[in-house]
């Protein structure tokens, strides 16, 4: 069955730090890119990093850069997302999926249903 499965979510206070990692089964991660999204109530979901497949350029959004850092483990078949300092606006569900803009997500990427982040004291 092909699906991505994320974990390493969890309750952090903030300036804390999380891991997340996102694994495949029965997907070839290193043909695709992988990007980190995250969903929070009552906003607008966000793409936070994304490594390529090729070189492994990455990119992060503005509000998390130096503070995330993504990376994959093709040998592993798996994406991992560092986060550190984390803030309370840092809240949400993240999802891992095999593109860097949502919008491209089709019949032949994937997506997992995402691990939830809750950033309080």
């Amino acid at each position: 069955q092909e699906q991505l499965v994320e974990s390493g979510g969890g309750l952090v206070q903030p300036g804390g730090s999380l891991t997340l990692s996102c694994e495949a089964s029965g997907i070839p991660l290193f043909h695709y890119s992988i990007g980190w999204f995250r969903q929070a109530p009552g906003k607008e979901r966000e793409m936070v990093a994304c490594i390529t497949s090729t070189d492994g350029r990455t990119t992060y959004a503005n509000s998390v850069k130096d503070r995330f850092a993504i990376s994959r483990d093709n040998a592993r078949n798996t994406g991992s997302l560092r986060m550190y300092n984390l803030k309370s606006e840092d809240t949400a569900l993240y999802i891992c999926a095999t593109v860097c803009d949502w919008d491209t997500l089709g019949p032949y990427n994937y997506r997992g249903e995402g691990t939830q982040v809750t950033v309080t004291s």
